[in-house]
């Protein structure tokens, strides 16, 4: 009976993954199956504006060639001695020299302004001024104005009608 009652399944956590920023030299945690580009993106966003972005993430292992995850490749723990890392503009240059091949950008935002060798970082401006008042007033004054003119012509209507059939 002692036996049954320490059998109990406890809830396991949710697996994770920790991938090494290159650039910032932390870890970053992300759920099994997380996308590889929307940890990249995920990964530029918190780097700060002097440090090179993150390409794409790779799986190393001393002694083994590393594996690339493209975009849209989820992410996988390949077992012990595994290490999932970002590889940055510097690491990747000698690579892509010569070779034609040329890294991916993910987007982070939909901007057209936007600027993805920096994090983005936006500056909130104050938007009411007296023009944006002005225009609110001017709204509100042909709004009552529409409506008072519907307003007449909805009271006259029976009228109008009676003119039209007069003359028909």
């Amino acid at each position: 009976m002692a036996e049954e009652a320490s059998k109990v399944d406890y809830p396991q956590p949710p697996p994770f993954l920790e991938v090494r920023c290159k650039s910032s030299g932390k870890m970053k945690r992300f759920a099994e199956g997380t996308k590889a580009g929307f940890a990249v993106s995920l990964i530029n966003r918190k780097l700060d504006i002097r440090t090179p972005v993150a390409l794409h993430i790779e799986a190393v292992k001393e002694g083994e060639e590393p594996i690339s995850f493209g975009p849209d490749a989820a992410l996988v723990n390949f077992g012990n001695g595994w290490m999932l890392q970002t590889v940055t503009e510097a690491d990747d240059a000698g690579f892509r020299e010569g070779q034609g091949v040329w890294p991916f950008r993910t987007r982070i935002s939909t901007s057209e302004h936007f600027d993805s060798s920096r994090p983005s970082k936006r500056i909130s401006q104050p938007v009411i001024n007296f023009f944006y008042i002005g225009k609110i007033f001017l709204a509100f004054l042909l709004l009552f104005f529409l409506g008072g003119f519907f307003t007449l012509a909805l009271e006259n209507l029976p009228r109008l009608i009676l003119f039209i059939n007069s003359y028909m």
